[in-house]
């Protein structure tokens, strides 16, 4: 008789390093880098194959005044603003040379519009407004286009939220990760309840129509008593969306998480119950799990996607559609045109010297092989539909022959069922999405990282 195991033997045997899957292949795996022309050829196709839908467009504002000692971010700690300045000249100057390099005569039209971080809003209201006029003067934007932008509470003001909403952003993205002091205190990340709910209430006014806050669990000091703090707080102020994100410990990558240890991290079975609890008390508020590690209320576009089946993740997270390519803009920014990834410089110096040679400021990328192309596809499916086939020809690769044998022990625990050239995820095995989609991942089996590189799986 096959012994049922319980839900802290399944989190022990299941908590291993693995990826996020915000692309695939996951970036470690990247190996076919491509040239210039390639990057620009993949653009082109793709824009060419879906431009009455619009593009998408993330661009990446590195500054921060301070440094979170959670972060696993790119960014530049500065109190400096006025590299702020110098940096929207780089950011303009980078897009008109992707319109001259395309050969784009009209004003491309754009579906999506992000700014991450880092903290988009170090930069101050008059900078935001010359960004985004230069943006408006390059770019058109559809009528329900999602312009989004992500903010820390502290250094955000009434000012720049005038600016944003004047220049039609219609989505606020709030940072809080936990209200809980001692967790402020140790992961230097401060902001108040109060200070949360009147940006959130004057976003609203301005008729933003989408307010998500990022919340993290398994952060150092952390308690139940903390997530039922901070819910207390997140529920009151009932955001639209609510990102719940694991806390990636990686150390050998980011050095400012030394400044706590393992012992001070809850851990397997106590991490996954700070989550649950969470999870809970949301659900008891209305709102809905979607994919990993998000929830949305009915109401939202989220929400909505997750029914009609439109919902998409990329590297952003989650979106409610599909919309490619998506063009990457500032330092360390990630393209995807499909079939071909490209990432900017990582430093920022790197990244404006080459820009003022009227370079695009490339380091890395990938071009997908058929087989990537494909596994992108099932992973991408079980990430956001829980589930996956292949019975369409287009849609097979040999490598998918030898997925069963290593979902066979999943299959086992209760976490997938396997109909012939199908798996879904079973609800007890949404836990453990990621370590399904690892059974996808060709690049990952056939060839070990030579060095830590994930964070674990729970």
């Amino acid at each position: 008789m096959t012994k049922v195991l319980t839900r802290s033997e399944l989190l022990a045997k299941y908590n291993v390093p693995g990826p996020r899957y915000t692309s695939y292949p996951t970036v470690p795996y990247w190996e076919d880098t491509p040239s210039q022309w390639d990057w620009l050829e993949a653009l082109k196709q793709t824009l060419n194959e879906n431009q009455e839908h619009g593009i998408s467009i993330y661009i990446h504002i590195p500054f921060c005044e301070s440094l979170c000692t959670y972060c696993g971010c790119n960014t530049r700690i500065t109190k400096n603003h006025a590299l702020g300045t110098k940096y929207i000249t780089t950011l303009l100057k980078e897009l008109d040379l992707y319109l001259e390099k395309l050969s784009l005569q009209d004003k491309p039209l754009v579906a999506e519009l992000h700014f991450g971080g880092g903290t988009p809003t170090f930069l101050r209201a008059h900078e935001l407004e010359i960004l985004l006029r230069g943006l408006h003067e390059r770019l058109a934007f559809r009528k329900d286009a999602e312009i989004s932008i992500e903010a820390h509470p502290a250094v955000t003001s009434t000012e720049q939220l005038d600016v944003l909403a004047r220049y039609g952003v219609n989505r606020l993205s709030l940072g809080i990760q936990d209200y809980d002091p001692k967790v402020q205190d140790i992961v230097n990340r401060h902001q108040t309840p109060e200070m949360v709910a009147k940006i959130t209430h004057y976003a609203r006014k301005l008729g933003m129509r989408s307010i998500n806050y990022d919340l993290i669990y398994g952060l150092p000091l952390q308690t139940p008593d903390s997530i039922r703090y901070t819910m207390r707080f997140v529920l009151q102020d009932r955001p639209d969306r609510i990102a719940f994100y694991s806390y990636a410990h990686v150390p050998w990558i980011k050095p400012s998480q030394r400044r706590f240890t393992e012992k001070d991290l809850p851990q397997g079975a106590e991490k996954r119950r700070l989550y649950e609890l969470g999870r809970d008390l949301l659900e008891e508020s209305g709102y809905r799990e979607i994919g990993m590690d998000h929830f949305a209320l009915e109401s939202d576009d989220l929400w909505q996607a997750s029914i009609r089946k439109t919902l998409h993740r990329n590297f952003m997270g989650y979106t409610p559609r599909y919309v490619a390519p998506l063009l990457g803009l500032g330092v360390s920014a990630i393209g995807d045109a499909l079939t071909v990834f490209a990432q900017n410089e990582k430093v920022l110096e790197k990244y404006e010297e080459k820009v003022e040679r009227r370079e695009l400021p490339l380091l890395r990328g990938h071009i997908l092989n058929q087989e990537d192309q494909i596994l992108r596809r099932h992973i991408l499916n079980l990430m956001t539909r829980l589930k996956t086939s292949w019975e369409d020809p287009c849609l097979y690769t040999e490598f998918l022959d030898t997925v069963r044998e290593r979902l066979k022990e999943m299959e086992k625990d209760q976490l997938v069922e396997i109909h012939d050239k199908e798996v879904v995820v079973t609800p007890e095995g949404r836990a453990f999405l990621r370590n399904i989609c690892m059974a996808f991942d060709a690049r990952l089996i056939r060839k070990s990282p030579g060095m830590r590189v994930f964070s674990q799986t729970i």
